[in-house]
């Protein structure tokens, strides 16, 4: 599916979703991910937030993000996503050394890093992030510090650091199987953590989410939305939503998702009606990873027993919990997810 021809698909997907969810909506972020956005024309871009700003109402404050690859763009190609309204940029840096990026199959050049993120910053672009991946076999602990320090040099509001998964059914996944590459080491993958939190707090960044920092007011507006339960729906292929209890996602094969569009029809492959005790396990789940954490009177006494002994473990911090609040500490957060499933059990 060519840019332009797949841009007027997803325009006809915001009509659908608009004759769906009415009108009356105010959108407080968009954001343009998965694959590399960055590789679309700016205008097509251009044509989605205008749909969007004329179908809905587009809140003044609006966060509109791309996700995109450092190889991808150019001065003049970020000049002209600043114009057609872009005000957030995510770079996927994963790693600022070549051999850890070789292993994770990543292929651009972390030299395009400072080029492209001080473009943007010259540009007017106030809102610039940058991912990285932790925790890749063979990298030690002098590559990550390297990662965190070239980080650290960019003109960034905000960074995210993610612990990396091996999911099963990878070509990462078969190469540790065959013994191509070593095993995770958990234990310095935790280090690692340590680490990074202690330099991005020194370069004043602040975690607001187990796996995100930012400057002040550079929270992420859009993935808090997700974090805190909020809707979305999410456009195209494969594409995944939420309103109000529903879930949905659509169907993943372009062809697919072409052939339902043009019939008129949402071109939705399943959903699911949440029910409350999913609600609740999400939301345990997806608070307990904010530094607002939980509130204890939304939690039953067993529960309020099990999570105190983490209090006395130094692993939920004694102050909040006084004050009616449970938060990780930074120790908490190492163990965040044996936290919450002791809660949810």
């Amino acid at each position: 599916m060519i840019s332009g021809a797949y841009i007027d698909l997803a325009n006809q997907e915001i009509d659908l979703a608009k004759n769906k969810i009415g009108q009356e909506i105010t959108v407080g972020s968009i954001f343009f991910g998965g694959g590399t956005p960055s590789l679309m024309q700016p205008l097509d871009i251009g044509k989605v937030i205008n749909k969007i700003k004329s179908d809905f109402h587009l809140a003044d404050s609006a966060e509109i993000t791309l996700e995109a690859n450092p190889d991808s763009v150019d001065k003049d190609k970020l000049s002209q996503f600043l114009d057609v309204g872009i005000n957030r940029l995510s770079f996927g840096m994963q790693s600022a050394v070549p051999h850890v990026l070789k292993t994770l199959d990543r292929t651009h050049n972390p030299e395009n890093l400072p080029k492209v993120t001080g473009w943007a910053k010259e540009l007017g672009f106030n809102e610039i992030s940058v991912d990285l991946i932790y925790g890749t076999p063979g990298e030690s602990m002098q590559d990550w510090q390297q990662s965190i320090n070239s980080a650290l040099s960019l003109p960034i509001s905000h960074i995210s650091a993610y612990a990396l998964i091996v999911e099963p059914g990878t070509k990462l996944a078969a190469q540790i199987k065959r013994g191509e590459i070593e095993q995770i080491d958990d234990d310095l993958t935790a280090e690692k953590y340590l680490v990074a939190d202690k330099s991005f707090s020194t370069a004043g960044f602040h975690w607001y989410e187990l796996s995100n920092w930012a400057k002040n007011d550079s929270k992420s507006q859009h993935n808090l939305s997700y974090w805190n339960g909020e809707n979305w729906w999410g456009i195209g292929p494969g594409a995944h939503s939420h309103i109000n209890g529903e879930r949905f996602w659509n169907v993943k094969h372009p062809n697919s998702y072409k052939e339902k569009i043009q019939k008129n029809e949402l071109p939705i492959q399943d959903s699911e009606i949440l029910q409350a005790s999913q609600i609740e396990s999400e939301r345990l789940m997806l608070s307990i990873r904010l530094t607002s954490g939980i509130e204890t009177k939304s939690l039953n006494n067993q529960q309020i027993q099990d999570l105190s002994t983490y209090v006395k473990t130094g692993h939920l911090n004694q102050s909040d919990w006084q004050n009616g609040r449970a938060t990780l500490t930074l120790n908490g957060r190492l163990i965040a997810d044996r936290i919450v499933r002791e809660i949810l059990l």
